[in-house]
C-alpha cells in the first residue's frame, strides 16, 4: 500500500485498487479488463463466492475476500443467485489456481472475465478489512489492465467523484420482471427441483428489490405458490393476484432512497392488514414505512457467520448478512417491537407489528452461502398464510 502521489507501478502489477483518499494497492488483475468504481467493503464467508457475487445486493460494491483463498473450486451453473454478478468486482489475497471440484464447469477468472467483472489478487486483504473497519467503507476504483498501464490520478478522480451509496435507489436497477416461480430445493447431481404447487397452496406475492433466487425456492420448499412482482409494483397490481401474503426482498442501495416509492405501497398493504414478511432491504422498508429510520453504518454486516440473538428466548441464530444500512430501533412506533439484534455491535436484526400480521429481519434466512440456522422464519411465514 502506498499513499504517494502518485506512485509508480511496480513490475508485475496488472491489477490496482485506487481508493477516494488517494490509497493506491497494487497486485495481479484477472476477470475483465477495464475499471470500475463503487464502494468497497469486505465479506467474511468462507464458501460460496459465486453465490456472494451474482447476490443483487452487491449492486455498487466491490468486495474483498477475508478468505484467502478464492476460486479454488471454479464456477458451475447452479451456483449462481441472479441471471449475472451485480458486484462490481473483487479483491484477494492468493492467485486464483486451477479449479478444485467436480462440480466445476469453468475457472472462476475465465467466469468473471465473460460477465465483466474485474479481480485482483495478491493484495494483503487482512490489512485492507482492517483499514475498513476502522476508518469506514470507503469509495474505490477497481482496475486491470495486462500491460499494467494506469492513470492513477485519473482514478483517483473517478473515485473521489463518485457519490457513495448514500442517497441511492439501486433497487429500480436490478429488479426482475414480473414472473411464477417455480423451482424449490437443490439435490446433488439433479440439480434444482421444479415444483408444481398444490390447488390449496398459499399465494405468496413476492416483491424483487434485488432479491436472491434461493429466497423464492425456500418459499416454494416451505409449501407457497410464488408471483415475484418488480419493485415499481402498486398496490393494485400486487392485490389483483389476490395474494394470500406478501413478501419484501433484499436489495442494493440506500433504504431511504428506494422507500420515494416503495413506502407508499407498502403503507397500503399495511393498512389493509395484509400478513407480510421482508428481510434485508425488505425489512428496512417495512421500518421506514412504519414511520422508523434507518442509518448508513460504519462498515456494513456482510458474511456467513454472523451471531444474531433472537429476543423471545435468547437463542442465537448464525446468519449470513449483507447489508451496509440499518433500521434505528429506537425511531419505530409502539406498535413495532425489536425481535432481533445483532451480537457484534447490538444493531436492530428484526422487528414484528404487535397489531399485525408483520414481521421482517435484517439477516437472510436463505443462506446460500451461510448457515441455514433461520429457515423456519419462511416456515413461521407460510403456515400462518393456511
Amino acid at each position: 500500500m502506498a499513499n504517494a502521489k502518485y506512485p509508480t507501478v511496480p513490475k508485475g502489477a496488472t491489477g490496482v485498487l485506487v481508493l477516494a483518499d488517494g490509497t493506491v494497492i497494487f497486485g495481479h488483475g484477472f476477470g475483465a479488463v477495464g475499471d470500475a468504481v463503487g464502494e468497497l467493503c469486505f465479506h467474511t464467508a468462507m464458501t460460496g463466492y459465486q453465490e456472494i457475487m451474482t447476490d443483487p445486493s452487491f449492486a455498487g460494491q466491490i468486495i474483498t475476500f477475508t478468505f484467502p483463498h478464492i476460486g479454488n473450486v471454479g464456477t458451475n451453473l447452479d451456483d449462481v443467485e441472479a441471471d449475472k454478478p451485480w458486484a462490481l468486482g473483487c479483491v484477494v489475497r492468493e492467485d486464483v489456481t486451477a479449479p478444485s471440484s467436480f462440480r466445476n464447469v469453468e475457472p472462476f477468472d475465465q467466469w468473471l472475465k465473460e460477465k465483466g467483472r474485474i479481480g485482483i489478487s495478491g493484495v494483503d486483504t487482512r490489512a485492507l478489512t482492517r483499514r475498513i473497519r476502522m476508518a469506514g467503507a470507503p469509495n474505490a476504483v477497481i482496475a486491470h489492465d495486462p500491460a499494467g498501464k494506469f492513470d492513477l490520478k485519473a482514478l483517483h478522480e473517478k473515485a473521489k467523484a463518485w457519490p457513495g451509496l448514500e442517497g441511492m435507489d439501486l433497487a429500480i436497477e436490478v429488479t426482475g420482471k414480473a414472473r411464477e416461480w417455480v423451482d424449490g430445493g437443490w439435490t446433488l447431481g439433479k440439480g434444482y427441483h421444479l415444483s408444481a404447487a398444490r390447488a390449496d397452496a398459499p399465494h405468496v406475492v413476492a416483491i424483487d428489490y434485488g432479491a436472491k433466487d434461493n429466497i423464492f425456492r425456500n418459499l416454494v420448499k416451505a409449501g407457497a405458490r410464488v408471483t415475484v412482482l418488480p419493485a415499481t409494483a402498486t398496490y393494485e397490481e400486487i392485490m389483483a393476484l389476490k395474494p394470500a401474503g406478501i413478501f419484501l426482498s433484499n436489495g442494493p442501495g440506500d433504504p431511504a432512497a428506494t422507500a420515494d416509492y416503495a413506502v407508499p405501497t407498502i403503507r397500503k398493504l399495511l393498512d389493509a392488514n395484509m400478513p407480510i414478511f421482508g428481510i434485508c432491504l425488505g425489512h428496512q422498508l417495512l421500518g421506514l414505512a412504519a414511520g422508523g429510520k434507518t442509518v448508513k453504518m460504519h462498515q456494513g454486516h456482510r458474511g456467513a457467520n454472523h451471531p444474531v440473538k433472537r429476543l423471545e428466548d435468547g437463542v442465537v441464530e448464525i446468519t449470513s448478512m449483507n447489508h451496509g444500512f440499518a433500521l434505528d430501533a429506537a425511531t419505530l412506533p409502539a406498535n413495532v417491537i425489536e425481535t432481533h439484534v445483532s451480537l457484534f455491535d447490538g444493531s436492530n436484526c428484526g422487528i414484528a407489528f404487535t397489531d399485525k400480521p408483520v414481521f421482517a429481519v435484517q439477516y437472510h434466512p436463505e443462506a446460500s452461502p451461510g448457515p441455514q440456522d433461520s429457515f423456519y422464519l419462511f416456515e413461521k411465514f407460510v403456515k400462518g398464510l393456511t
